[in-house]
């Protein structure tokens, strides 16, 4: 076996902004694998610290290590070696090249080689960026979803309420919001702001807290009118506390961030059997990230709507995005991740 890395830049359609930071571009590398029967297997690193992934530079350099020691060595005996401790993006890149090589080589897609009851579609939702005085336009880019992502608290909670309000009154019957703060309030603001959503057709609250605790998250979650999720704050705790407290109703799973779709499930799984909800999602990656998240979502087949419809935010792409009829994605009847980066790319 022996591999190399493509960089890639691509740019969005429009900036990605949210109380975190903002981005317009999105950077890294595909990681290429091609085992000694000539079957190529893709990963995809695309690092973003704000999100909670490592430096791009320390991505590249783990990288460029683990691949200067993999000839001779079989894809199994590499998953097996892969460290927990390692930067996520980089070890999501090589994880999923190494599950599509199996893949390919079983013959079967890659969420059966996660798990063989896997889902053959998922429902996603709509992303329609930060709530703002456009988002009620944008509502048109969202026909046939049942869940619309916004992206609150760059704005004073008071001003958001008033959005939401007026957004409320245009939707199509049965849609629900997910919002996501990612991080923008104190315990008093994201206190006042969930009394406020009572009667809004609010499905899901992301990350309220700047500095979160579990002991708050609970007593937020205790009153709150929907499900809170934990997304980028997750490497904050200890899993097998989060687990044993359950002081939310709902992680946030992304591959890039967790180090791969393996890790990503053995976490999911585990938030399943003690009662809590998973919604996969992208971090705006590339279509080699995105349909590895889809897989995976496909692999927990747990009926929510997963956060993956953001290929439409990237003004080009190494590789067709998932494509999303009537809010589904339709997993392609293909070994490994069944697609391949573009011949002008690779």
């Amino acid at each position: 076996m022996h591999g190399r890395l493509l960089p890639y830049r691509l740019p969005l359609k429009r900036p990605w902004s949210s109380a975190a930071g903002r981005f317009g571009e999105r950077r890294g590398w595909l990681l290429e694998l091609v085992d000694d029967e000539g079957r190529r297997g893709w990963g995809d690193c695309a690092p973003l610290p704000q999100a909670g992934t490592e430096d791009p530079r320390q991505a590249v350099a783990w990288l460029e290590q683990r691949l200067a020691g993999i000839e001779g060595q079989s894809a199994g005996t590499l998953l097996r070696s892969l460290p927990d401790e390692a930067p996520p993006a980089a070890r999501c890149a090589l994880e999923t090249a190494l599950l599509d090589l199996e893949a390919r080589a079983a013959g079967r897609p890659l969420s059966r080689r996660l798990e063989i009851n896997a889902a053959a579609s998922v429902a996603v939702n709509a992303s329609l960026g930060a709530l703002d005085a456009d988002t009620a336009d944008r509502l048109a880019d969202a026909a046939g979803f049942r869940v619309v992502k916004l992206k609150v608290g760059m704005a004073p909670p008071a001003d958001d309420l008033k959005a939401l309000e007026r957004l409320a009154n245009r939707l199509p019957p049965g849609v629900t919001l997910r919002l996501d703060a990612n991080r923008a309030w104190n315990p008093e603001q994201a206190r006042g702001f969930m009394e406020a959503l009572d009667g809004l057709p609010i499905e899901s609250l992301e990350e309220p807290l700047a500095e979160p605790s579990l002991e708050m998250l609970a007593e937020l979650q205790a009153t709150a009118p929907c499900p809170l999720a934990l997304d980028e704050s997750l490497g904050r705790f200890d899993h097998d506390r989060l687990l044993r407290e359950l002081p939310v109703e709902r992680l946030i799973l992304k591959p890039m961030v967790l180090g791969g779709p393996l890790a990503a499930l053995r976490l999911g799984r585990q938030a399943l059997a003690n009662g809590m909800e998973c919604v996969v999602t992208t971090t705006v990656d590339s279509a080699i990230g995105a349909w590895a998240a889809v897989h995976l979502a496909a692999a927990l087949n747990n009926g929510l709507a997963h956060g993956l419809a953001t290929g439409d935010w990237l003004a080009e792409d190494v590789a067709p995005a998932p494509a999303i009829r009537e809010g589904y994605i339709h997993l392609p009847d293909r070994p490994g991740l069944g697609i391949e980066p573009r011949k002008d790319f690779a």
